[in-house]
C-alpha cells in the first residue's frame, strides 16, 4: 500500500505540519526570553512551504518545507534597569512573538496534522476494503 500516491501526498502534509508545530513550540518557549542586545535576542521561526510533485504520480502535488526562515521583525525594547541583562541604558530586548497569534497557528497546524492522519486512515481502510471485495 505504501506505493499509493495518496500516502505520499498525505505523508508530505504530515511532515510539513510537524515542522510547523515544532517551530511554533520553539517560538512559544522563547516568547518571554530576554537579551542584553538586539543581536542576541531570539529570532522567531517560520517554515516556508513549497509545492512538490508526487514521485509516483506527477499529476498530484504534495508539500515540502523549503526552509525555516528567521523573522526580520525588530525585537521589543523594554526599560528594565534592574534586570541583570539590561544594557548600559537600562533596556532589555525580547523577541517579537505574539503568543496569541502563535496559539492560533498551533491550533491550525494541529488540525491540519489531524486531517492528514484522517486521510491516511481512510485511504488505508479503503485499500483494505478493496482487497477483501473479491473474497
Amino acid at each position: 500500500m505504501s506505493n499509493l500516491p495518496i500516502f505520499d501526498i498525505a505523508g508530505s502534509a504530515l511532515q510539513a505540519q510537524s515542522v510547523r508545530l515544532s517551530t511554533i513550540a520553539s517560538n512559544l518557549a522563547n516568547a518571554d526570553s530576554v537579551a542584553g542586545s538586539p543581536e542576541a535576542v531570539y529570532k522567531p521561526l517560520e517554515p516556508v512551504f513549497q509545492a512538490q510533485a508526487s514521485g509516483t504520480d506527477p499529476a498530484l502535488t504534495g508539500v515540502r518545507v523549503r526552509e525555516i526562515a528567521q523573522s526580520e521583525a525588530p525585537p521589543v525594547r523594554r526599560y528594565e534597569p534592574g534586570h541583570p541583562l539590561a544594557d548600559a541604558d537600562g533596556y532589555v530586548f525580547s523577541p517579537d512573538v505574539d503568543p496569541v497569534a502563535q496559539m492560533v497557528n498551533l491550533i491550525s497546524a494541529s488540525r491540519s496534522y489531524q486531517a492528514g492522519v484522517e486521510v491516511i486512515t481512510t485511504a488505508k481502510e479503503l485499500a483494505l476494503a478493496t482487497l477483501t471485495m473479491g473474497r
